[in-house]
């Protein structure tokens, strides 16, 4: 159990019974800011902007395309058990490389360092278990969502 802002925590792999809790986890956000794409003169920059009123952003929910055999849940849930976050995390092979496919934090523990946490953990199991263990502890879950397939 790891503490972060006098909440504590508890991080592991995802089980197919977090799947309705992954589903519900609402993972829209509020900004008040955006950035704008310039061109600069050594490529390109981006430049904040303020908007008002504050844009709500609701992302879709992926599609499931088959069995990914090197992708992983992790979950976080917090003091009182109840899901603070998840990360659905691939390895690719052919370059070594860990890609965060989707994360998302409950409202409520925002800020707190639940999504800092998420892909160390997922980044420290890869080096401690190596490249296999993506398809050996895969929990039915791609994109963050659980599958149906």
């Amino acid at each position: 159990m790891t503490t972060v802002d006098n909440t504590a925590f508890r991080y592991r792999t995802a089980v197919p019974e977090d799947a309705e809790a992954i589903e519900a986890l609402d993972g829209s956000f509020t900004t008040d800011t955006v950035f704008r794409v310039t061109v600069a003169d050594d490529g390109f920059a981006l430049r904040e902007v303020k908007v008002d009123p504050p844009l709500t952003k609701v992302f879709p929910e992926d599609e499931y395309d088959g069995d990914d055999a090197d992708s992983r849940t992790f979950v976080a849930h917090g003091a009182a058990g109840h899901l603070a976050g998840f990360v659905t995390v691939s390895y690719s092979g052919w370059n070594r490389r860990l890609t965060v496919e989707n994360i998302e934090i409950a409202p409520e523990h925002r800020g707190r360092g639940v999504g800092r946490a998420l892909p160390r953990l997922a980044r420290e199991s890869q080096v401690a278990e190596g490249p296999q263990a993506g398809g050996r502890q895969r929990a039915g879950f791609r994109g963050g969502r659980a599958s149906t397939g």
